[in-house]
């Protein structure tokens, strides 16, 4: 079972995804109390988390958050991770006022059109040493 660094949530996200990384990396410069972890899905953290956490299944569109024993997808992960970021973005969490099934069209029409609005850098930037400890396969 990978560390998930002292029960912090964990963020497991594509690591493929233009999109995806520069949210990581957003998450990275507005989580103050640097409490979320991440995981790319493709890696051994990542796949175990999923396994663990019953979403091994879960589609490659979704951002998956894992908080101890429980689990979130789609726009309940966003919103569920806006909690952890400074205000404003923390105010996101109040959406969740908005009924999941809707929420989870629009978290779906962004997720199947990801690829075609960002792409993959050629090179990401590389996390400093302190972001590093916040990436569950990177030692």
């Amino acid at each position: 079972m990978p560390e998930t660094g002292g029960g912090n949530p964990v963020v497991i996200f594509d690591g493929d995804c233009g999109l995806c990384q520069s949210s990581v990396q957003f998450m990275l410069r507005n989580d103050p109390r640097e409490v979320l972890r991440f995981a790319p899905r493709q890696s051994a953290a990542g796949q175990e988390l999923l396994v663990r956490s019953g979403f091994a299944d879960a589609s490659p569109n979704s951002v998956v958050l894992v908080e101890g024993n429980r689990a979130s997808t789609q726009s309940t992960a966003v919103l569920r991770i806006a909690r952890y970021l400074r205000f404003p973005w923390n105010l996101a969490a109040l959406f969740t006022i908005i009924p999941a099934p809707l929420r989870d069209t629009l978290y779906g029409w962004v997720a199947r059109n990801r690829f075609r609005w960002s792409k993959k850098a050629p090179a990401c930037r590389l996390p400093t040493e302190r972001e590093r400890k916040r990436f569950l396969d990177a030692g």
